[in-house]
């Protein structure tokens, strides 16, 4: 259902676009903040819809893995140092997740780099970097 919530706006915002033919720039801020929301909100499969088809098929989400994703709860998403050449097709946000188990209620800071690539043909920005590795050492 969330799935089905994320990819309803993610096209309704692409119609929108279309409509109003908005920048490269504009696009790769309405990706961003969908992907942040989604991850903010625990929303992890609908942030997976926003990573590229060709990672998805490299780095396959299992269901053990997304079971793993459940117990944990998101506090905060910060967004830190960012650049982006758009002219390149090309974006990268450094961003601070402060991630609580659900289970035992202790709550640690996951450092995640996200990078991003435009899709010139579909119109969108893909996250190349795939979900964030909430377990990291």
């Amino acid at each position: 259902m969330r799935l089905l919530t994320v990819l309803l706006v993610t096209c309704l915002g692409l119609l929108a676009g279309c409509a109003s033919s908005p920048s490269a720039t504009d696009a790769l801020d309405e990706s961003q903040y969908a992907w942040s929301g989604a991850i903010r909100w625990g929303d992890f499969e609908g942030a997976e819809s926003l990573v590229d088809p060709d990672v998805r098929t490299e780095q396959v989400v299992t269901d053990l893995e997304m079971k793993r994703y459940e117990q944990i709860q998101v506090s905060y998403y910060r967004t830190g140092g960012s650049s982006r050449n758009v002219d390149a097709g090309t974006a990268v946000r450094d961003v601070e997740i402060g991630v609580i188990n659900r289970h035992t209620m202790a709550e640690r800071v996951v450092k995640y780099r996200e990078q991003w690539r435009w899709d010139e043909e579909a119109g969108i920005w893909w996250n190349t970097s795939g979900l964030p590795d909430l377990w990291a050492e």
